[in-house]
This record gives structure tokens, C-alpha cells and sequence, in this order.
């Protein structure tokens, strides 16, 4: 009796895995990288960490032989200045606010450029171009160009309306100074606004084709479409423009110096500026510096949360 011995065949054979490198090998790689690690630990940690040092002293330039070791006082006192919290309640309200605008506005206009149209990369390019703007410049062009009382375009567009209707002039309204938050958030507005409608342009451009026109064959409205498939897709796209936003807008500081100076009243005094006055204008060099600890850990909070998005954006990339 013969017996049939069956050859393995390629599709039999266990595959071969890649050879793990060893420790030599993950070294070889590592190395060429160690010149950016340790420039980036110099530039970035080692501040960071003379800046922890230096919020545990009680310090004050103009007292230079009074310097002393305090441990924890420092961040008692800016989680019970009256200062402080109410330059962090108007760093929520000018980061929800700036944040919030900035997505509707951006969805709008990503919504506007995902459809064809005669010169939709020329208004592509327009449209981005606040982004662009140094903020400081930015800041400038809105308070003198727009909020300024005698030659700004707002009120030189309220007084030709008025005259257009048989009034001799419009009233003179000083913008920044009867409406000091306002004046700074629809400023940042227009710079954070081209930043959200990329985010959410690429979003609406990654859809699915084949899905939309299922559901137009289905016969659903484009508010139906947009409702149950468009704006579920986009819910990480939001996410991640939120994120990013909070992370960068916490921190603004241009605006708030160059428009408002933090008034009038302090009324939109936010912990950035807040540092810098206790800084350059109180010369507490601890409170500033344990004040400045606390905003960097907020954002590495957000931070986090903006890579676990951007994490499961490319999980769900990859998984289709």
C-alpha cells in the first residue's frame, strides 16, 4: 500500500515573521534622533523645570535680598486671589466663546466650499488668509482699521447708514471700551475661523461617496442627509477642531494686550495677561511662575484629549 505524503505547499508554511531588532540595532536607530531629544529637553524641560523651581520662592525683584524658600504658597495663592479667578473665568468664557463661533462659522463655510463652484479655489484662498495673519497684526487691523471711534470702518458704516436714511450723522461708538469682550472675541473669531473650516473642509471631503448617494436614491432630504450622515461623521472633526482650539486659544495673549490691555475694569484681564501683569508689572516672580505651571498642566490636559481624537481619527483611517 502506498502511502501519499503530501508536500507542503507556500500557502501551508507558517509565515515568517520579521526578525525583531535587537538592542544594538534599536540603538543604531536612536542615535541619529539624540541630537534633536537632547536640544528639545534644553529648549523646552529645562525651563519648564527652573520655572517650578522658581514658584516655590517667594520672590520679588524689587526685594532682590528677600528672596526665600515658600514651598506651596505660591499656588495657595493663585487658586484664592480674587485676580486670578476672575482671570479664569474670563479665559472660559473667551476660549468657549471664540471656540464655539469659530466651529458654526467654520462648518458653514466648509458646508459653502465642499460644493463646486465657479472660483472656489480663489475663495478658498481667501477665506484662509485671516489664519495667516501675524496676530498682533491682526489685532492692530481691528483696533484701529474697525473699532476705532473717529476714522474706524464700523462706525464709518453706521454714520452712512444714517445719513443714508436723512439723519445728519450716526453716533460715535467706542467699541472697545463699551464692549471690551466682544471686541476681542469677534477679532479672534475672524483669525480661528479658516483654521476650523480646513479642519472640518477635510473632514467633509473624507465622506464616503457611495454612502451619500445611497441616501439620496433613498430619497433623503439634504437636511436629512446632513443630520443622520454628514454631521455624525463630522463629530470627530469637531472634536478635534474644539480641542486644538481650546488648546491654542487658552492661550492668547496677543489680542488681549493689543486691543483692550486687559480693561477696561479688567474685564478681559485672562490668565496669560494676568501672568504677564504679575510678572513685568508686580515683579512676583513666584506667584507668576506657579501661576504659569498651572495653565501649562491645563494644557496638557487638553492636550491630551486632542491626541486620544486624532488617535482614533487615524484608527478609523486605517480601519476602512
Amino acid at each position: 500500500m502506498t502511502t501519499l505524503v503530501h508536500a507542503p505547499t507556500k500557502t501551508d508554511r507558517p509565515p515568517v515573521r520579521p526578525a525583531r531588532p535587537t538592542g544594538d540595532r534599536k540603538w543604531r536607530r536612536r542615535i541619529p534622533l539624540l541630537p534633536a531629544l537632547i536640544f528639545t529637553i534644553i529648549v523646552t524641560q529645562l525651563p519648564f523645570v527652573a520655572t517650578l523651581v522658581i514658584s516655590t520662592f517667594q520672590w520679588n525683584i524689587l526685594r532682590p535680598g528677600d528672596r526665600r524658600f515658600t514651598g506651596l504658597s505660591n499656588y495657595t495663592f493663585v487658586f484664592t486671589d480674587a485676580r486670578l479667578r476672575s482671570a479664569v473665568l474670563n479665559t472660559v468664557v473667551l476660549t468657549a466663546s471664540v471656540v464655539i463661533l469659530s466651529v458654526l462659522i467654520g462648518l458653514g463655510l466648509a458646508l459653502l466650499l465642499d460644493r463646486r463652484f465657479l472660483g472656489r479655489g480663489l475663495a478658498r484662498t481667501l477665506l484662509t488668509a485671516p489664519f495667516l495673519v501675524m496676530p498682533v497684526a491682526g489685532a492692530l487691523l481691528w483696533k484701529h482699521a474697525l473699532y476705532n471711534p473717529d476714522y474706524g470702518l464700523l462706525n464709518g458704516t453706521l454714520n452712512a447708514v444714517y445719513r443714508f436714511f436723512g439723519a445728519a450723522n450716526g453716533p460715535t461708538v467706542d467699541w472697545v471700551s463699551n464692549f471690551p469682550m466682544p471686541a476681542v472675541v469677534i477679532a479672534l473669531v475672524w483669525q480661528w475661523t479658516p483654521f476650523m473650516m480646513l479642519i472640518l473642509l477635510a473632514g467633509l471631503q473624507a465622506q464616503p461617496g457611495d454612502v451619500l448617494e445611497a441616501a439620496r436614491v433613498d430619497g433623503a432630504s439634504a437636511l436629512q442627509t446632513f443630520r443622520h450622515i454628514t454631521l455624525p461623521h463630522l463629530r470627530q472633526y469637531i472634536e478635534l477642531g474644539i480641542v486644538l482650539g481650546s488648546i491654542f486659544v487658552v492661550q492668547t495673549f496677543d489680542a488681549v494686550f493689543t486691543i483692550t490691555q486687559g480693561g477696561p475694569g479688567s474685564r478681559t484681564t485672562n490668565l496669560p495677561y494676568e501672568i504677564y501683569l504679575t510678572m513685568f508689572r508686580k515683579f512676583e516672580y513666584g506667584q507668576a511662575a506657579a501661576a504659569g505651571v498651572v495653565v501649562v498642566i491645563g494644557s496638557i490636559v487638553i492636550a491630551t484629549f486632542a491626541l486620544r481624537t486624532v488617535a482614533s481619527l487615524f484608527r478609523e483611517e486605517a480601519s476602512r
